[in-house]
């Protein structure tokens, strides 16, 4: 029996990315189509089947542990994007600004997709939810040089706004403007779970 189901949620590709140089800064560069393969968008830094464990996962995994590479993209929404511009006082955030490697519109509330979720392309190409992708303070500098004393609030106005990370779960070519249907798994509350932190 399937259990995951296909919604009438479509969005559409408006922008595909990929940085090459991550050592360099986090600015990405502007895309007509990428080429996807298991270890994510072909030139992007962030690619592989597995990466170094970082910030994100400090309380499972001692930094720099090899682990699977959940986070081979990262998804933004075109409206979220805006709307944090708006609250920063900018006229618009460029997605290459904070190192986005796809943007959709039309996926309300993208950043609170449920993990697991598929987004699966007309091409053929799927995509995988891993989790919501926090704001950190690298997106905020890369802002500051193209806007001068404005991207110290970023962190701050892009929570819960800062889109998704992703890896692949089939392979293929993703097109601008290209049509993306949401896939969901059953959704439940997981109510025993106490963060470690909350037990005395």
């Amino acid at each position: 029996m399937p259990i995951l189901m296909p919604t009438q949620i479509v969005g559409r590709v408006k922008g595909l990315y990929v940085n090459s140089s991550l050592d360099i800064d986090l600015e990405s560069t502007s895309l007509d189509e990428v080429t996807v393969t298991y270890e994510g968008f072909d030139g992007e830094d962030h690619g592989g089947l597995t990466r170094k464990s970082c910030s994100r996962v400090k309380l499972q995994y001692k930094k720099g542990t090899e682990i699977r590479n959940t986070r081979q993209i990262s998804i933004l929404s075109r409206e979220e994007l805006e709307a944090v511009a708006v609250e920063m006082g900018l006229e618009k955030i460029e997605p290459e600004w904070v190192g986005t490697n796809l943007i959709i519109e039309g996926i309300p509330v993208l950043t609170q997709l449920p993990p697991s979720s598929r987004l699966i392309f007309d091409s053929g190409v799927s995509l995988v939810v891993d989790m919501e992708n926090g704001p950190c303070r690298f997106a905020s500098e890369q802002i500051d040089l193209h806007c001068p004393g404005k991207g110290g609030s970023f962190a701050k106005l892009a929570k819960g706004r800062r889109g998704v990370t992703a890896w692949v779960e089939k392979i293929g070519v993703i097109s601008l403007e290209e049509g993306v249907r949401l896939h969901v798994p059953p959704q439940r509350i997981y109510y025993p779970a106490i963060p470690a932190s909350d037990v005395a």
